[in-house]
């Protein structure tokens, strides 16, 4: 039972931080962060698709380490926002869980507790979402490692990631949480 009130009264504490937040503005920047971010996985996707096909997982481990942070950036250029990706089992240490409230939404998600949600942090609103293992092209990466990761991939996270966590996934499971901080038009 109490694994079902926390996070109503999470929400509810959020929202009674802050009686400026009404359900209006909950929508808008809920809209905003689904739109957002389903941009940005397409175009991640996209990308370490096309690099699987050049050189196999192996290559595009590589091309993620050097480049999927750059294509993150620009597109928070683009939608005005700071996008992230946050995980208790990151590959990238910058993608670690840092503050309470990245603990507390991890804990949420993982429990499905919550599918996606705004809140805000002082002036901003931040957005989470959660990321899943949703293609079976994720396991090439993020799979087991003695039966979805084969060795030239392994050797390859090793080099470019001596402390990974992000491998032992299984299909559709939840891996991550986008995370979404916009400036709050006053």
């Amino acid at each position: 039972m109490t694994n079902k009130i926390l996070p109503i009264l999470l929400l509810f504490f959020c929202f009674s931080c802050s009686p400026k937040l009404d359900m209006e503005t909950y929508k808008k920047y809920q809209n905003s962060g689904q739109e957002i971010t389903a941009n940005v996985q397409a175009v991640l996707l996209t990308n370490v698709g096309k690099a699987i096909q050049t050189g196999g997982p192996e290559y595009a481990v590589e091309f993620c380490n050097l480049e999927a942070s750059s294509i993150v950036d620009s597109l928070n250029g683009a939608f005005g926002c700071d996008i992230s990706r946050v995980s208790a089992k990151n590959r990238n240490p910058q993608n670690a869980l840092r503050t309470e409230q990245e603990k507390q939404m991890w804990e949420l998600f993982a429990n499905e507790q919550l599918a996606d949600t705004v809140l805000q942090n002082g002036s901003d609103l931040v957005y989470y979402k959660q990321i899943t293992t949703a293609m079976p092209a994720c396991l090439k990466c993020h799979g087991n490692p003695e039966t979805d990761i084969n060795e030239a991939t392994k050797t390859k996270l090793n080099d470019l990631y001596p402390n990974d966590l992000a491998t032992g996934y299984t299909l559709n499971e939840f891996r991550g949480l986008w995370k979404v901080k916009f400036k709050r038009d006053l």
